[in-house]
């Protein structure tokens, strides 16, 4: 997690660079050009991976608070929070040059598994594209609570999902959790 104002600086940064080259500066926009963040980063934990001493990717967990979590805007989660804690998982930006499951990815992944669960969450909610979904449904837990052909400013198709990391799969145990033998 971030512990120094560089590193914060470094996280805006990377996050404004990978949204200007995905076109999502109209639904996030950058307060102060190139650095990419808003106030909920200020209730966040915020993780974030180096390779080569610099950061290629990070992620952040907003906890609810006043019930209120950036996905309100287009879409209530008021159903889930009668009986479930809930956070919200967003600004997932990885600067790779690869595809498929690399490790900034299963990192941030495992990251958010564990504040989860530290922190007694009933599930993390996030937006994905639709087209992610197949994969995020390999983690287990995964459940799709909205489908959106627009989300925002963004012409899209996306999904809003939830995650109960207690019913997480014998491939996430073995893939980010690096556990060797499969547990019931």
């Amino acid at each position: 997690m971030v512990q120094t104002p560089l590193e914060l600086i470094e996280i805006f940064l990377l996050r404004s660079k990978i949204y200007t080259q995905l076109n999502y500066n109209s639904e996030f926009p950058d307060p102060i050009e190139g650095l990419n963040y808003d106030h909920y980063d200020g209730h966040s934990a915020i993780l974030f991976v180096k390779k080569g001493g610099r950061i290629t990717g990070t992620c952040r967990v907003i906890f609810d608070q006043h019930a209120q979590l950036p996905i309100d805007k287009n879409y209530s989660l008021d159903h889930l929070r009668s009986n479930k804690r809930i956070a919200e998982v967003s600004r997932l930006v990885i600067e790779h040059q690869s595809s498929g499951l690399n490790q900034e990815f299963k990192l941030l992944t495992k990251g958010v598994y564990f504040i989860t669960k530290q922190n007694h969450l009933d599930a993390s909610i996030s937006v994905i594209k639709r087209d992610h979904f197949k994969l995020y449904n390999r983690f287990g837990g995964f459940r799709m609570e909205a489908s959106f052909s627009t989300y925002g400013e963004l012409d899209n198709h996306f999904v809003i999902t939830s995650w109960n990391i207690l019913e997480i799969s014998n491939f996430f145990r073995k893939l980010f959790l690096e556990e060797s033998k499969q547990v019931a």
